[in-house]
């Protein structure tokens, strides 16, 4: 733990409204041309959309049938025709170990039959966060009623049906492998609505993660997966082990809060250790020794706001000169940005504006894999593969 003059010397840089500088690196840095300079990790995540929305209403609840026909059959209910339409939106996001679907359709029915179980080799665990809408889903003749705010856990390895009011919800995939040490009592709770406090934690962690899902890097990819599996077991662990799996996900979840609370502030002056423990409602002590494995918070902060500022350099649409962009993620003077910057980076802000940082796919599509690549159906099919 650093001396508490340290501390206090690095709040009042912070007060100030400058972005502090990082400690002296204790060790040497190799000299590294500019040119080979590795930039920041770009996002990765590049979403597989579908939408029937633009064809013909008559046209629509087919096209929609083809679509989840991996997962399930879909009928329409009694009293609507095709002629009614059948306006729908999917978006798969692809984080390797696990599939996120962000999913929006009209009253229907689904089943999962023991045909379909026979002819597929798709058994993923599945969770549901509905967002709008209700559903009921049966299992050997038990019946799972979902709502807004609550988490369904089901498999695909087992037939179901059941039917839905118009919806909009969450998706997680997850391969049947993963849980493979856990497999008992997954499979006791399949079709279960999870409750109490560790399924709010969870319903939280789920939120955070769709609404960073383009920004993540291929760092954060594995970690998710990790850290959303953990969460799902101590969801459904039995209760001897609830202290010890409550302390790991409330530290998961406040740390999951606290860097969006960094990443939705990185323009604002008043970004603090001060403003981000009353955002967070936790003391001085127990932030410093959230953020102690990332370096320090303060050093957390900076290095996302340079991370931010190498973004907005790079970004051929950002005409903002250099000192613009310096001030906007709060640095005092041009000179201390560029000294941050070419500390963190190995390359001065200038050559910075020159290094194009482009979007790539998590799952790059090989000359020979185009379809298994690029259809939503593949991608389950390659899930934990």
């Amino acid at each position: 733990m650093a001396p508490r003059g340290v501390d206090a010397k690095r709040q009042d840089e912070a007060h100030a409204g400058q972005a502090p500088e990082r400690e002296r690196r204790r060790w040497p840095r190799d000299a590294q041309p500019p040119d080979e300079a590795a930039p920041p990790p770009a996002p990765v995540l590049e979403p597989l959309s579908f939408s029937t929305i633009k064809l013909a209403p008559q046209d629509q609840f087919a096209a929609w049938q083809a679509h989840v026909a991996p997962l399930v059959e879909v009928k329409l209910p009694d009293n609507k025709s095709l002629d009614d339409g059948f306006p729908a939106d999917h978006t798969a996001w692809n984080l390797g170990g696990m599939l996120i679907v962000q999913q929006r359709a009209p009253a229907h029915s689904y089943t999962r039959s023991t045909a379909k179980l026979r002819s597929s080799s798709i058994d993923h665990w599945y969770v549901v966060l509905p967002h709008t809408g209700r559903s009921w889903t049966e299992v050997d003749r038990r019946v799972a009623e979902g709502h807004p705010g609550k988490l369904e856990i089901r498999s695909l390895g087992y037939p179901f049906r059941g039917r839905a009011t118009d919806s909009e919800g969450l998706f997680l995939y997850l391969p049947r492998d993963l849980f493979a040490d856990a497999a008992a009592t997954l499979d006791a709770k399949n079709n279960s609505i999870l409750s109490g406090n560790f399924a709010s934690l969870l319903v939280d962690y789920i939120n955070s993660i769709e609404a960073r899902l383009r920004s993540l890097t291929a760092e954060d990819l594995p970690r998710i997966v990790h850290a959303t599996r953990s969460m799902i077991i101590a969801c459904l662990a039995p209760p001897a082990e609830h202290a010890a799996a409550a302390e790991q996900l409330a530290s998961v979840a406040l740390m999951e809060r606290a860097r969006r609370y960094v990443h939705q502030n990185l323009e604002a002056a008043n970004l603090t250790p001060d403003s981000m423990c009353r955002a967070l409602g936790v003391s001085r002590s127990r932030l410093y020794q959230l953020f102690e494995p990332s370096g320090g918070v303060l050093h957390y902060i900076q290095s996302r706001r340079l991370l931010a500022a190498h973004l907005a350099l790079s970004d051929p649409a950002d005409s903002r000169r250099i000192v613009e962009i310096a001030e906007a993620f709060g640095f005092s003077s041009a000179a201390n940005f560029s000294r941050a910057f070419s500390k963190e980076f190995g390359y001065s802000p200038r050559e910075g504006r020159r290094t194009m940082v482009l979007p790539r796919s998590a799952n790059p599509v090989s000359p020979g894999g185009h379809e298994n690549g690029s259809s939503f159906e593949g991608w389950l099919k390659a899930l934990g593969s």
